[in-house]
């Protein structure tokens, strides 16, 4: 069993500026991975107290992903604070900063001395390429108990995000963590009864371990959301079966 933990970094969420999607983005990909998703978190942008939710997280979960905080200027902390939470300095790493003057190359300009931050990383990270944006994304890997973990940390502007999750990120947990199971998740809606009836005809099917059985009441529908594991699409839907007949 795999599992993870979310971390979007961004002073502008919590104060109610953009809205973040990334987490459900990535949600829903770690879901379709058969990865135990624990905790999803928002932190500003202060270095210790990411540093210090990271670290946290570590505690609990194989990987941590964060989203945000890797842009060239000051307020952009991410880089400092996962080299923080794991013990490291960060370094200059040539290759990304090649990555970071390339990107912005094409657009005719030449970066601002600023920039260069991006090419700092915790010592020793697994650089990875971001082609859609001029933010170098980075994996740092640490051994706990004789297991890797890592932290992934990936832009938060979302079409580069789910460009490098999906090019480079699934690729390297599909081959660190072996992941060979899936998620899935089927819901039924239902009107006419409230959340409070339903739970009393159904109490004995949110006891189950898997598939599970949850409720979430909505204006005037109640959802009822079973989530199954398996190796296969074709096991999951089995035991999904099972709980609908």
């Amino acid at each position: 069993m795999t599992s993870a933990e979310i971390i979007t970094i961004g002073t502008e969420i919590l104060l109610g500026e953009i809205v973040d999607t990334n987490t459900r983005y990535i949600a829903r990909t770690l879901r379709s991975m058969g990865v135990d998703l624990y905790r999803t978190i928002t932190i500003g942008d202060n270095v210790d107290r990411i540093a210090s939710a990271i670290s946290h997280s570590l505690e609990r979960a194989d990987f941590v992903i964060t989203t945000g905080g890797l842009g060239p200027t000051i307020d952009d902390p991410t880089r400092e604070a996962v080299a923080k939470a794991v013990g490291l300095q960060t370094e200059f790493r040539e290759d990304l900063w090649e990555q970071v003057v390339e990107t912005i190359s094409r657009y005719g300009r030449t970066p601002s001395e600023n920039q260069k931050r991006q090419a700092y990383v915790p010592q020793g990270a697994i650089g990875v390429r971001n082609p859609v944006g001029t933010a170098p994304c980075f994996i740092v890997e640490k051994q706990i108990s004789g297991k890797t973990h890592a932290i992934i940390s990936l832009p938060g502007v979302p079409n580069e995000m789910e460009h490098v999750l999906h090019e480079s990120v699934i690729p390297y947990l599909q081959k660190t963590f072996c992941l060979d199971e899936i998620i899935k998740v089927r819901v039924i809606h239902c009107s006419g009864l409230g959340e409070g009836m339903i739970d009393e005809k159904i109490a004995d099917l949110e006891t189950l371990s898997n598939p599970t059985v949850g409720l979430a009441a909505h204006t005037g529908v109640v959802d009822v959301r079973i989530t199954a594991k398996a190796k296969t699409e074709a096991e999951a839907d089995a035991l999904i079966a099972q709980v609908e007949a």
